[in-house]
């Protein structure tokens, strides 16, 4: 512990703290409609799939605007995009605080496309608190400030009690405390040592213009005005959504898109970070579907299995630092699709299953951490686009998984074909990581160059 402490001094810690409330209080804002769904539909009267739809939205929401909002953090102070964010995460709570008539399923879509500004944080958090540190403890802040998505456990312990008692549009209301004690810590400690470059004004039109469109396209999706509706119209949505992001890119930042490296990071966050927020956002109604618990209950299990993924993930960060990031990440994903496999042949006892799911999460929070302890060092003078990018992936990710769970529920009334599903990809991304774990554990410029890779922390035996 002195040596981590010790570790922590060595840079800016207050600012990480503060870093660390913004992301907390943004991930509690993004996963709100998880926990409070068993809640809101019985009243909306919705199907599985229409339920997996309306969790899923913010997630998708979150994962998509952190690529606006990781350009717009290249070229503006973090502290003041910090303060922007929170202001619009509160929209939603104070809308059906002071709504006249119950939402429908329409407008709950677009408030679900605001609680994503809570998602979408990570794009500033995670590059702003590792601004004041050096690069060699880069695994342990970054682990740190994302430890941040522990913001789910709020979501599992405090709001479902508040809603089986006041209602769940109430309870909703409950994260307006939050949102003001994480802008009270960024306005006194929260400072952005980042370099910046390129044009404010247009980086702030992509943000803007991304939140409208998403608002737009969503409504357009659930009215079925794109020519296709049902299942195909909400799996392309992701599609639609990010070709339109990418497109705000300048064209310098969408070359990125021709690397093979960046696209094996996309999936594999896909897989850890998105399994952590897609799960998170839908296992109350998993648990609550497989083996009929309380609703109480369901939530308070989900608050457990997102502390774990949540404080694992600094130690995912921490080994990857010491272990080099491949060799954690290869365990990570097979713990994955092990797990996804258990799910997918058939359903354990509640015990069993439950202890499963514990299991699935440390695998997703290692993951994590891991992941995130190599994106400096690949991408050292574009950190922060490459963090909204993946970050991105990771959302996308997040968005498919309960989409798809309850697309399959509905279809085969059984969660097996989902899971197996899952398991296929998580067992693809571990072969790939096999493959290219050597590369990744290099620096930029030791890619570049080809010299040898740096001894300690740095490099990965190739098994």
């Amino acid at each position: 512990m002195a040596k981590i402490w010790d570790h922590l001094r060595s840079g800016d810690w207050r600012s990480l703290v503060a870093s660390f409330l913004y992301f907390d209080t943004g991930f509690t804002v993004w996963l709100l409609f998880g926990p409070l769904a068993p809640y809101m539909g019985p009243r909306l009267h919705l199907a599985p799939a229409a339920m997996g739809f309306l969790v899923a939205v913010p997630v998708l929401s979150g994962a998509l605007l952190r690529v606006p909002l990781g350009h717009l953090y290249q070229t503006l102070n973090g502290r003041t995009i910090a303060l922007m964010g929170i202001m619009l995460s509160a929209l939603t709570p104070l809308y059906l605080l002071f709504a006249p008539v119950a939402p429908t399923l329409g407008v709950l879509l677009v408030l679900g496309v605001l609680l994503g500004v809570g998602g979408a944080s990570f794009a500033v958090a995670l590059p702003m608190a590792g601004s004041g540190y050096p690069p060699k403890v880069q695994g342990l802040v970054l682990g740190l400030a994302a430890a941040g998505n522990i913001g789910a456990v709020l979501d599992g312990v405090l709001f479902p009690p508040l809603a089986r008692h006041y209602g769940w549009q109430s309870a909703m209301t409950a994260v307006l405390p939050l949102l003001a004690l994480a802008a009270l810590a960024l306005w006194v400690w929260g400072h952005d040592r980042a370099p910046k470059a390129g044009s404010v004004p247009r980086a702030l039109m992509g943000f803007w213009g991304s939140l409208v469109f998403l608002a737009v396209l969503v409504m357009v999706v659930h009215q079925g005005w794109l020519g296709v509706s049902g299942h195909p119209a909400v799996l392309l949505l992701p599609v639609f959504g990010m070709a339109f992001m990418v497109t705000l890119l300048p064209s310098v930042q969408r070359a990125v898109f021709r690397e093979g490296d960046a696209w094996a990071f996309f999936l594999i966050y896909a897989i850890t970070f998105g399994g952590f927020v897609g799960m998170s956002a839908y296992v109350s109604v998993l648990l609550i579907a497989l083996y009929h618990i309380p609703k109480v209950t369901a939530g308070l299990l989900m608050a457990g299995l997102a502390f774990t993924g949540a404080t694992v993930r600094p130690l995912g960060g921490l080994l990857a630092d010491h272990a080099g990031g491949p060799r954690v990440l290869r365990y990570a994903l097979s713990a994955i699709a092990l797990v996804d496999l258990v799910f997918a042949f058939f359903v354990p006892a509640p015990a069993v299953g439950i202890a499963a799911l514990f299991a699935l999460y440390l695998g997703f929070g290692v993951g994590n951490g891991a992941t995130f302890q190599m994106v400096p060092l690949r991408w050292p003078e574009r950190r922060g686009l490459m963090t909204g990018l993946i970050g991105a992936a990771g959302g996308i990710g997040g968005f498919y998984l309960p989409v798809v769970l309850g697309i399959v529920k509905q279809a085969t009334a059984s969660y097996r074909g989902g899971f197996a599903v899952f398991a296929g990809l998580a067992m693809a991304a571990t072969l790939l990581v096999q493959a290219r774990g050597r590369r990744w554990a290099l620096s930029t410029q030791e890619i570049d160059t080809g010299t040898p890779p740096v001894p300690k922390g740095a490099a990965i035996e190739s098994d």
